[in-house]
């Protein structure tokens, strides 16, 4: 039985700069190509509970999150995501609010303008 491979990038973005890595994902004719299973042979996961890699968004092919049964293609780039560091909800309200509170402060300096 001849095994058959695919030829697919692994880029690590977990600790500071990416680094691109070609990796060479080896099959048994019964496997079929994922995500879960380039992860495996790369060593940098033990199972798709792995703590490493459980939060969700860690890892995703060509920008888009992928799950761990997702299948994986010849070329393929395979992304490792650091965490965030701040929720992006928390920051676009925040800064709504900001500029809600501008927009109250601007108009109640027009108000005390007109007093004067």
């Amino acid at each position: 039985m001849a095994s058959q491979s695919i030829e697919i990038l692994i880029c690590d973005a977990r600790l500071g700069e990416p680094r691109l890595n070609p990796f060479t994902l080896h099959l048994l004719p019964s496997e079929a190509p994922t995500v879960g299973l380039a992860l495996l042979r790369a060593g940098i996961a033990q199972g798709p509970n792995d703590p490493i890699l459980a939060r969700k968004g860690c890892f995703g092919v060509f920008g888009k999150r992928k799950d761990w049964d997702s299948p994986i293609y010849e070329g393929d780039r395979l992304e490792l995501y650091s965490a965030l560091l701040v929720d992006p909800k928390a920051v676009r309200r925040k800064k709504a609010n900001q500029n809600q509170d501008a927009k109250f402060q601007a108009a109640a300096a027009k108000r005390k303008a007109r007093r004067l």
